[in-house]
């Protein structure tokens, strides 16, 4: 017996169907093709080949051939079919998509608008307590801009003044302290540009205190050239006898000097001393 005659030859003697029933529901017989398929196939790797075994196969694979293309075309039409309402409803659900967010910036401009409104009104009232504030305290410099109040629509009237007030409060504290101080006028100056009341005072009182010792540079120096001009006495040409040098020449004196000094004048000091021809001794000089 052959392996021709022991292996039954599957048929594929019916036709492919395909058929869209409902969205998301195909009814068709496949899977039943799939099946009788495989089994053709197997049977054609195990049979050992005659010559009625060739003219079978020959017009099997003509068969085989129709089937393939049967199936490829319900696969294109089906899934044709199903484009058609996937595409339409695409479509439409992206021309809803931009629909409603054209709406919801309609609406979110109205509101927006609305918000700001009120945001304006609250903030008139807010300025307008802050003016009567500030007049009332006669305070003319400063603005609302620099009390930096945060208007929001969730902020009560209430919390909005209180931080007027606030502000303005403080400005009085630094004004009765700059009063206090010696150099107030520079230092009111100077507050009312950065309403920092101890940066005021503090770059005021450095700056008086870098020309006050600007002044004292300048008059010691004047002092000592002063003093310099006072005990150098230009010489004159002119001859003297023994007795004239002695009298011109009085005798030197040892005197004893106790001095606060700053470094820096230690070096013009003994300068002076050299220049003058006045002997001195140098220990801790």
């Amino acid at each position: 017996m052959s392996n021709t005659e022991l292996i039954e030859r599957p048929s594929l003697d019916f036709e492919v169907k395909a058929e869209i029933k409902s969205l998301g529901m195909i009814e068709d017989n496949i899977s039943e093709v799939k099946e009788k398929v495989i089994k053709l196939n197997e049977y054609y790797k195990n049979i050992t080949f005659t010559e009625d075994t060739m003219k079978q196969a020959t017009e099997e694979k003509a068969n085989v051939n129709k089937f393939k293309k049967a199936v490829a075309d319900y696969r294109k039409n089906i899934i044709a079919e199903y484009k058609k309402p996937i595409e339409i409803f695409e479509n439409t659900a992206k021309e809803t998509e931009k629909i409603l967010a054209n709406t919801y910036n309609t609406i979110n401009e109205q509101v927006e608008k609305y918000k700001n409104i009120q945001k304006e009104q609250i903030e008139k009232e807010v300025k307008d307590y802050f003016e009567e504030y500030k007049t009332a305290n006669n305070i003319d410099f400063i603005t609302y801009k620099q009390a930096r109040i945060n208007v929001t629509l969730s902020a009560s009237m209430k919390s909005l003044k209180e931080q007027v007030k606030t502000f303005i409060d403080k400005v009085v504290d630094d004004l009765n302290l700059i009063e206090t101080q010696e150099h107030k006028a520079e230092i009111l100056v100077e507050y009312k540009q950065s309403l920092n009341v101890s940066q005021a005072i503090t770059a005021v009182t450095n700056r008086f205190k870098a020309i006050e010792e600007e002044k004292r540079k300048q008059e010691e120096k004047q002092s000592i050239e002063e003093f310099q001009k006072s005990v150098i006495v230009p010489k004159e040409e002119k001859e003297f006898t023994i007795e004239d040098k002695f009298e011109i020449m009085p005798e030197k004196k040892e005197i004893t000097l106790k001095l606060k000094i700053y470094e820096e004048q230690i070096q013009q000091l003994k300068k002076f001393l050299n220049i003058s021809n006045i002997e001195y001794e140098s220990e801790g000089f």
